[in-house]
C-alpha cells in the first residue's frame, strides 16, 4: 500500500482534505504482466472533479477474495473517506470483488450498482453481467468500479449529449452528499466538470 500527496495544482486549500483509497484488482497487473491503468484513470478523473486536497492510498492486488477484503478493511482503518476499486466484477470464476466487498460487513448501497449498470447498458448489452456493489463501512464509502479507463469515466461522470447537456447521471454526483451523511468531510466538486447534488440545507462550501 502506497501513499501519495495531491498532484493536481488546481486545488483550493480552504477545502477539507480528503483521504481516498484506490484498489486495482487484477491478477496480471499485480504480477507486472501489464501496466495497471485503473488507478491512474481514477486519480486523473478525481483530480479534475474535486477542489479538495487529497491524500491517496493505493495498491494493485490479485483477484483473491481474502486479500481484497483485508485491503479494504486496512484502508478503512487508515481513515479513508472514500474507497474506489477497479476490476473483478464480472461473472468469471476469478471475479470476486463484489463478494470480497460485501465481506467487510458494511451497509449495502444498491443504488450505486444499479446506476452503474444503467449507464453501461447505453454502450454494451453485456453490462448486465457486471456485479458492482457499494457499501458503507463505519465512516467510509466503498464503491466497485469497472476496470477500463473509458468505463470508469462514463460510470463516474454519466452521459452527455453532443452539446454537453446531461442525459444520464453518473454515480459521483451522489457521492459528496453520501459522504456528508456518514460524517465525512465536505467534498467540493468543480461544477463545470461534475456537479454534486445536495439539498439546499446541506450546502456549506468553504471556498471563498
Amino acid at each position: 500500500m502506497t501513499t501519495t500527496p495531491q498532484i493536481d495544482p488546481q486545488i483550493d486549500p480552504q477545502c477539507d482534505t480528503l483521504t481516498i483509497g484506490l484498489l486495482s484488482i487484477s491478477d496480471r497487473a499485480s504480477r507486472g504482466a501489464y501496466e495497471d491503468k485503473g488507478i491512474p484513470a481514477l486519480k486523473d478523473w478525481l483530480n479534475q472533479a474535486l477542489w479538495n486536497p487529497i491524500v491517496w492510498h493505493q495498491a494493485v492486488i490479485p483477484d483473491e477474495a481474502a486479500l481484497i477484503t483485508s485491503n479494504l478493511l486496512e484502508l478503512v482503518k487508515k481513515g479513508c473517506h472514500l474507497i474506489l476499486t477497479t476490476g473483478g466484477t464480472g461473472p468469471a470464476a476469478r471475479d470476486v470483488t463484489p463478494e470480497a466487498t460485501l465481506a467487510v460487513q458494511g451497509k449495502e448501497m444498491p443504488g450505486f450498482g444499479e446506476q452503474m449498470r444503467q449507464i453501461s447498458l447505453h454502450f454494451v448489452a453485456t453490462a448486465i453481467l457486471s456485479r458492482q456493489v457499494a457499501v458503507i463501512k463505519d465512516q467510509t464509502l466503498i464503491i466497485n468500479l469497472p476496470g477500463q479507463p473509458k468505463s470508469i469515466e462514463e460510470t463516474l461522470g454519466g452521459l452527455k449529449d453532443p452539446q454537453g447537456a446531461g442525459l444520464v447521471h453518473g454515480i459521483f454526483a451522489a457521492v459528496p452528499y453520501c459522504i456528508d451523511l456518514i460524517g465525512g468531510p465536505y467534498m467540493e466538486c468543480k461544477d463545470e466538470f461534475c456537479k454534486a447534488f445536495r439539498p439546499k440545507t446541506a450546502l456549506h462550501s468553504k471556498r471563498g
